[in-house]
């Protein structure tokens, strides 16, 4: 039960969250994408969380902008560690998307990254340090990954 979710809100979002991919592919994880907005298609959002570790995911990524609630609304319905990556295009290019995020409140935690393609990419590296718990070459890959300045 190692795969990850990311889900992001509109396919307008996929090019910056593509920017993740040569890491998630470096650290050898399992991952995929998938379109599901909190605002256009809540059941599907609430069925995905709630199944989601049945479906073998051990961790759920929300990518989103503007009001960003992608990410709260999987930690509505799961326990899974959540990621939330505030995407820019709102108000002041993105603060909006990371206040919303960011602001969850106490007892449902959501580990935000920083806003955009350095958010997605520093998910995608939290992912695997949280799966280098119980995977010994997920951690070696992170050691070689430090010792060569955080670059692929």
């Amino acid at each position: 039960m190692n795969k990850i979710a990311v889900l992001i809100g509109s396919e307008s979002d996929r090019k910056t969250i593509e920017a993740s991919t040569p890491y998630f592919e470096y650290f050898g994880l399992d991952w995929e994408l998938k379109v599901l907005s909190a605002h256009r298609n809540p059941k599907e959002v609430e069925e995905f969380a709630i199944n989601a570790r049945d479906n073998g995911y051990a961790i759920l990524v929300g990518a989103a902008g503007m009001a960003a609630h992608l990410a709260g609304a999987l930690k509505a319905s799961s326990t899974l560690p959540i990621i939330g990556i505030p995407l820019p295009g709102g108000m002041m290019d993105g603060l909006d998307s990371l206040l919303s995020t960011v602001q969850m409140p106490k007892g449902v935690p959501v580990a935000t990254m920083s806003v955009g393609k350095a958010g997605a990419i520093n998910a995608a590296i939290f992912c695997a340090e949280i799966l280098s718990i119980t995977d010994e070459e997920i951690a070696e890959k992170l050691l070689q990954f430090k010792g060569n300045g955080c670059k692929l």
